[in-house]
């Protein structure tokens, strides 16, 4: 065998392992997951900072690992060809194609792609500072190559300077609803995950407790009466009012009225009630429960009212609501197991017209929609358009709701029957 055939044939054997080195570079780089590469750099790890500081310019570098592939891909072709035509003439031609693409097929695409989807962190971190050669040796053909697609693009209306990488939250998102584990606590860790992400979305209208739901007492009565009633109030919290509930003059804490009983020896009539009423804080209904909680921290208080723009009392929000958005309910002495639901054997659920559609949502993993109401009572409203009687039933989003009760002009007690699981297996996309 000649010398030459012997270089020609070695010579394609180099450029198929570069092509195969180009190839599976471009596959792990790409495939690569950035949020473990992100936090190896912020653990001292160079190479992942080098593999992040490489796929901060992708265009770059798909053009040159792609320039790359093409040059030897093509060059082991001709030589290919070449050789064969030398050894079988004319038919070499057909000869090299089916070799050639029999070879790169096997051993420079597939065989070092599949390699690099399996080991793309670790891969991609090995070779990131052979690939920063490389990007710089070809980088003046490739910031040509660049400019060109870009000025082609624009020239049919598709600028990629101003397309957005995608919503990072969107993407947090779709990892939270790929998390699989445990049934019971894999839920639970994916609704205190999504309720975290919410908290910039959520008004503290929604998470409220409603103002004919709240605790308040009467300033204008005795103090003796007063004391008696806080004491015996279940809540740590009370607000006060005089004339009306929509005349709140403060909240009074427990604590500071034990204090002052203490100092008075047990005399309620002693007591002065400006000692214990501590300023009420008011805040509007349309701020997020991000911001509440920041100002429920920076304010070093858990109680605050809830007022729509008109000025008027909503209801009360506390730091509990706030954490219980994200870590589900907080159940204490005084507190009952996710109250105003009740299962039934059927698979139904009996829910009080006043639970939320967050709460249901997060206990039992429904998708209903709430942008528009708050609570149970609130969709069947808004989607039938009416107020129903009791026996009525809707289908609203593959959910069968039947109103059992009804008390004036308020829905107090629903039977909600979800869809069946191999149905909402199918509509899941």
């Amino acid at each position: 065998m000649e010398l030459t055939l012997i270089i020609a044939i070695a010579a394609i054997f180099i450029l198929l392992v570069l092509s195969g080195f180009f190839s599976g570079s471009e596959t792990a780089l790409t495939a690569a997951s950035r949020v473990r590469l992100h936090a190896f750099e912020q653990d001292g790890d160079k190479r992942a900072s080098l593999v992040n500081k490489i796929r901060e310019k992708k265009d770059r570098m798909i053009g040159a690992l792609l320039l790359g592939n093409n040059l030897v891909n093509i060059l082991a072709s001709a030589l290919a060809t070449s050789v064969l035509i030398k050894i079988f003439g004319e038919a070499g031609v057909v000869y090299a194609t089916l070799v050639m693409t029999m070879l790169v097929l096997i051993f420079a695409e597939v065989l070092p792609k599949t390699y690099a989807l399996h080991h793309a962190d670790t891969m991609s971190m090995v070779i990131a500072p052979y690939i920063r050669v490389v990007i710089w040796l070809f980088a003046p053909v490739t910031e040509a190559v660049t400019w060109i697609v870009r000025f082609v693009l624009r020239i049919f209306g598709h600028d990629v300077d101003k397309v957005a990488a995608g919503s990072h939250l969107e993407l947090i998102r779709g990892v939270i609803e790929m998390h699989q584990g445990p049934e019971q606590e894999t839920q639970q860790q994916r609704a205190m995950l999504r309720s975290i992400l919410d908290l910039a979305d959520v008004t503290v209208e929604e998470i409220m407790i409603h103002r004919k739901n709240v605790v308040m007492m009467d300033a204008d009565q005795s103090i003796e009466d007063l004391v008696l009633e806080i004491l015996e109030c279940p809540y740590t919290r009370v607000p006060l009012y005089r004339g009306s509930p929509d005349n709140i003059i403060g909240v009074v804490h427990v604590k500071e009225m034990l204090r002052e009983l203490h100092k008075a020896k047990g005399k309620t009539s002693k007591i002065d009630l400006n000692d214990v009423v501590q300023k009420i804080w008011f805040v509007p209904e349309t701020t997020t429960l991000f911001d509440q909680l920041q100002a429920f921290r920076d304010r070093k208080e858990h109680f605050a009212i809830v007022v729509d723009e008109y000025g008027s009392i909503m209801g009360i929000v506390t730091l509990e609501d706030i954490l219980e958005e994200i870590v589900g309910e907080i159940d204490d002495e005084h507190d009952y197991a996710f109250a105003g639901v009740s299962t039934s054997a059927d698979g139904s659920f009996i829910v009080d017209g006043s639970v939320t559609i967050r709460d249901l949502n997060r206990e039992f993993e429904w998708r209903l929609p709430d942008d528009d109401y708050a609570t149970l009572a609130g969709l069947i409203l808004f989607e039938a358009k009416m107020i129903p009687e009791a026996g009525q039933s809707f289908m609203f989003y593959d959910f069968r709701f039947d109103v059992l009760k009804r008390q004036r002009n308020q829905i107090k007690k629903i039977r909600v029957t979800p869809p069946a699981p191999s149905q909402e297996s199918e509509d899941t996309p």
